[in-house]
């Protein structure tokens, strides 16, 4: 048997040494390696595996300290967990448990010089109730509810989902600019760039601009001197020409010239308000001929009429109350169960199943995928069930082809608000 085998007397002693702990001035954390003495440790020093480790550390020190911090912090609190879940013990004590194992990661090679400020950050963190007595420091692990965690989780989800929702609304506005810019150009824009707004500025050489006012008292007092009523109304009813004879052409001028100031997004946003006014003066129109047909027949139209209530039954809403952000319900979707009074409803939550009384103003429509059933909820065709076919996003509007009733398989257009989206059964 060899001089240093498994079972010689000399081999058993040193493992009988080494089943302690040793003293830490003697432990290399990089190599994680115990020694008996000075002279072992001095001798791990000049080790080649022992310089290479130093030189790594060399590189980033930082980091290998954070490293070794966060493997201490984590590890205490697993033990800390395990050992005294719900009592109040002294952190000397918890410590001395902690280094019971020879090859746990000693304090000296993380960022905190001594316990008390490791107790301190334990404080600091919320992870630990901190108190310093005549006998120590005292520590008491907070526990942390999984309900708690598992709804702060969610409320952070849906914070993203709506951050994510945002930007693609954002996105989506700027491609619809772009492409604005695009058809500006291919209408006959003279270069690539949008045109910029640009102050009036006027030279020393320009002459000041007159206004002629005199041929239109001029045609009046004529008229009353002569005593032609007719004539005198005639000058009356017509405008005076600010600017010279030709008043149209400077009319036109002046409109060329306000377009050509627009930058191109003005002239998109201008075209959608005159869009929506010429809807208006249509609806308006409509609703007037309707009423004046009824009563020339002597029917009621207050079912063909748009009112100022629009809950239905069995239809998909969307919660618009900012009220609501704090608990999970804005901009979630959820199925009318109830109308009460024609302006409240009782809406049952998708996702949770909360059943929530909300007001019609906080309230929006829900449209539908192609194909998916729909319900008429304002307007003249109120009530009807349909199909959408497809929407127009440029006009915000839908095409629906009716289902059921005498309007069947019409195919119709109507606003974003006038329809909605019906619940699956």
């Amino acid at each position: 048997m060899g001089k240093n085998d498994f079972l010689t007397p000399k081999a058993i002693a040193n493992r009988i040494k080494a089943k302690g702990l040793n003293k830490l001035r003697w432990y290399c954390q990089l190599c994680q390696k115990s020694c008996r003495d000075e002279n072992g440790f001095k001798c791990h020093q000049m080790s080649e595996g022992h310089q290479r480790q130093m030189q790594v550390f060399g590189e980033n020190p930082d980091r290998v300290v954070d490293g070794f911090s966060e493997e201490f912090e984590e590890m205490f609190m697993e033990h800390l967990r395990r050992a005294h879940p719900s009592s109040r013990v002294s952190a000397k004590n918890v410590y001395n448990e902690f280094i019971a194992d020879r090859h746990h990661v000693h304090m000296n090679s993380t960022k905190w010089l001594t316990l008390t400020e490791f107790v301190k950050h334990l404080g600091r963190t919320g992870q630990c109730k901190v108190d310093e007595t005549e006998k120590g420091w005292f520590i008491t692990l907070i526990r942390v509810d999984p309900a708690k965690a598992l709804s702060d989780a969610e409320k952070l989800k849906r914070e993203r989902q709506e951050e994510e929702e945002e930007e693609r609304s954002a996105r989506l506005l700027q491609l619809q600019v772009e492409r604005a810019r695009k058809m500006a150009r291919t209408d006959g824009a003279a270069d690539d760039e949008a045109p910029l707004n640009t102050e009036l500025q006027r030279g020393e050489a320009d002459e000041p601009i007159k206004l002629s006012l005199a041929a239109s008292s001029a045609a009046a007092a004529t008229a009353a001197a002569a005593g032609d009523s007719k004539a005198a109304a005639a000058a009356r009813a017509r405008p005076a020409p600010l600017f010279g004879d030709d008043d149209d052409g400077g009319q036109q001028q002046q409109q060329q010239q306000q377009h050509k100031k627009l930058s191109k997004v003005e002239q998109l946003m201008q075209k959608d308000l005159q869009a929506k006014q010429r809807r208006a003066a249509a609806a308006a129109t409509g609703a007037a001929s309707s009423s004046g047909r009824d009563a020339a027949g002597g029917s009621s139209s207050s079912s063909k009429a748009r009112l100022d209530h629009w809950l239905h039954e069995g239809i998909v809403v969307k919660v618009m109350s900012k009220a609501l952000k704090e608990q999970g319900y804005y901009k979630q979707k959820g199925v009318v169960d109830k109308v009460i009074g024609k302006y409240v409803a009782e809406v049952a939550m998708l996702d949770s199943g909360d059943v929530l009384r909300i007001d019609q103003a906080e309230l929006e429509t829900v449209l539908p995928s192609p194909g998916g059933r729909v319900l008429v909820v304002n307007g003249p065709y109120r009530g009807s069930r349909g199909s959408l076919l497809g929407i127009d996003a440029a006009k915000y509007q839908a095409e629906v082809e009716l289902r059921g009733g005498q309007y069947d398989g019409k195919a119709l257009w109507f606003e974003y608000e006038d329809i909605c989206k019906l619940a699956s059964k």
